[in-house]
Parts: structure tokens; sequence; C-alpha cells
């Protein structure tokens, strides 16, 4: 039973001896990559590389979906993207518009 699947798995039209499972698959570094940069301080991080990761996620994961064969690698790959640029994005917008406040706040509760 297995080996059917992985028979299966092989000559899938979007299996791995196509471009259309290596490419995704080397795309999960870019992914791995923005999870790596989790513990980077957020005024290191860049608008325009975060939101081109999170509009890349968002719009291929969409074009995964109606292409056919269904490419469920490029489409998990995407979400991923798009996640964590998403992710990204909310700290260093946090970090760069709403820290002060949040540091106004601090100082309001511990006087009283």
């Amino acid at each position: 039973m297995a080996s059917s699947k992985l028979q299966a798995l092989w000559n899938h039209p979007a299996g791995p001896k196509t471009i259309h499972f290596w490419a995704p698959t080397f795309k999960w570094g870019i992914s791995i990559a923005n999870i790596a940069d989790f513990s980077k301080p957020p005024e290191k991080l860049s608008y325009p590389q975060q939101i081109a990761v999170t509009c890349t996620g968002l719009i291929w994961s969409r074009y995964s979906m109606v292409i056919t064969p269904k490419n469920w690698n490029l489409f998990s790959v995407n979400v991923a993207m798009a996640g964590t640029g998403l992710y990204q994005l909310s700290r260093k917008i946090k970090h760069d518009y709403l820290g002060d406040a949040e540091v106004a706040v601090a100082k309001e509760s511990s006087q009283t």
C-alpha cells in the first residue's frame, strides 16, 4: 500500500520529477528564514521585504488553487509565506507606531 502511494506521488503531475514540486520545496527556505527572523529586533525588519513576502504568499496561494493539477506544496508554502510576512509586518507596525503609546500607558499606570 505504501509503495502504491509513493508511486502515485512520484508519477503525479506536480511530483518530484517536475519543477512544480521542487520550486515550492526550495521556496520553503524563504519561510524558514522569515521564521528565524522572529527573534530579530523589529527595528531591523524591512517594510518592503515583508510586504513582498506577504503579497507573494497571498497571490500565489490563490493561484495554486486555480491551476490544474492542484499543487498543495505550492499552496502550503505560500500560506506560510503570507502568515510569516503578516506576523513580521505586525511586529514592525507595533514597534514603529504603537510602541510609544504602550510606554506612555505603562508610565501612567506606574505613577498611579
